[in-house]
């Protein structure tokens, strides 16, 4: 599998400063010696240098086909023992992945390292005082990022599957325990009197606005007697004063009994919403019906748009999100974080819970994609971006070899002259 050249297969500079060095060397001492070797009856001191020359020569050439042999055949030899890497570039990934398998993705080796990385207080310092330039830097990516998705994907498909994940949602909710849960809360706290205040005030109104229809349907259920006498108007009279009275009483008294009557009902219904079969029942087959009607639907879509183009909103142009609402929230949040440890102490116990189950549950298969992402290299690729990593130091091994080869042979040489 052949892969487009990026950055990684790019040669670096050092590496090639490096190698032009090591050669350069290696050529000196090669001049060095026949040039040493012209003297060398001259004057005694030309031995020791032709005696280092010679040694560096072949310490330099060593090394070199020692570096060599890691990647290639040295001057396309096909002698045993070299090119090793692509030989055995498979056998190297395997090693590799086990090696990570073994030393890093082993749950409680995870466990043991996540203990000592404090993630809530790392979140709280970049949230309360982002690092200069870094947190622009990391805005503008992942900004950038999440705008070129959202446009990428096709809203429309998009958008039903968010649609369908939340009637999904909303189907395997149980909603009427929610409901009676809700209810009850509410009535202990008393915010369920607001809204009986707003009822009565609504049926005042509403009373007051179909004056003329409610004489109308008394006239019409009256008998002829009572419309020759004309009783119906003043028993339409008596009804609208009647029930208008009943409507002031229950705004104006907290404790009326029809409060009560009403407040009897709700905790009823909070207690059926919760505990009977049937009321619940009720309530799912209304949630269903619900979900079906297009309306609700056209509702969904509606709130998907919104949402995403909310969405694209903060990632075109992030530093005005977070100047606004959102940096407002986001700093409160890194606030919290810093003075409720037991939050942050949640927090960072989730994150290495989290962390153990992916080294449990996809151990293998990370490793296995290690092993099977080198096994798909090619040789030259995998040669080539080795080499780029660890060329360099190879390079310094050839110099300290000619350098350390060229002393040990003027040893020799000195200790040859001396007995």
């Amino acid at each position: 599998m052949k892969l487009a050249r990026t950055s990684l297969d790019q040669v670096p500079a050092g590496l090639v400063r490096m190698r032009l060095v090591a050669t350069a060397l290696l050529v000196a001492m090669a001049a060095l010696f026949l040039f040493s070797r012209l003297l060398d009856g001259a004057h005694p001191g030309w031995g020791f240098v032709r005696a280092f020359a010679e040694a560096a020569m072949v310490g330099g050439l060593a090394d070199w086909f020692a570096v060599t042999a890691l990647f290639r055949h040295p001057l396309g030899l096909p002698i045993p023992h070299t090119a090793i890497v692509p030989r055995n570039k498979d056998r190297i990934g395997d090693q590799l992945a086990h090696f990570l398998r073994a030393n890093f993705l082993v749950p409680r080796v995870v466990a043991r390292r996540m203990r000592r990385v404090d993630v809530a207080a790392a979140a709280a310092r970049w949230l309360t005082d982002p690092p200069e330039g870094a947190g622009g830097r990391f805005r503008q990516g992942a900004s950038r990022m999440v705008a070129q998705v959202l446009e990428a994907m096709d809203p429309a498909r998009l958008g039903g599957m968010m649609k369908a994940a939340v009637a999904t949602r909303i189907r395997e909710m149980a909603v009427a325990p929610i409901l009676g849960q809700l209810l009850t809360a509410m009535m202990a706290q008393g915010r369920h009197r607001p809204l009986l205040d707003s009822g009565v005030r609504w049926a005042s109104g509403a009373l007051q606005s179909n004056d003329a229809l409610i004489r109308q349907m008394v006239h019409e259920r009256a008998g002829a007697v009572l419309r020759w006498t004309g009783l119906d108007e003043t028993l339409a009279d008596k009804l609208i004063a009647g029930l208008d009275k009943l409507l002031q009483d229950i705004a104006d008294n907290p404790d009326h009994p029809m409060r009560q009557k009403v407040e009897d009902g709700l905790d009823r219904l909070a207690w059926d919403l919760q505990h009977d079969p049937v009321t619940r029942a009720r309530v799912e087959a209304a949630k269903e019906e619900l979900l079906a009607n297009p309306a609700m639907a056209r509702w969904l879509d509606g709130l998907w748009e919104q949402a995403r183009a909310a969405l694209l909103r903060v990632a075109r142009d992030p530093e005005a999100a977070m100047n606004g609402q959102l940096g407002e929230i986001l700093r409160q949040i890194g606030d919290t974080l810093v003075r409720d440890r037991g939050l942050a102490l949640r927090i960072n116990r989730f994150v290495r819970r989290a962390a153990v189950g992916v080294a449990h549950d996809y151990g293998d298969g990370i490793v296995r994609l290690v092993s099977e992402t080198v096994r798909s290299w090619d040789a030259a690729t995998i040669t080539g971006r080795l080499e780029n990593a660890v060329g360099r130091d190879l390079q310094y091994i050839r110099v300290n070899g000619t350098l350390v080869g060229g002393l040990v042979g003027l040893g020799i040489h000195a200790v040859d002259v001396l007995l």
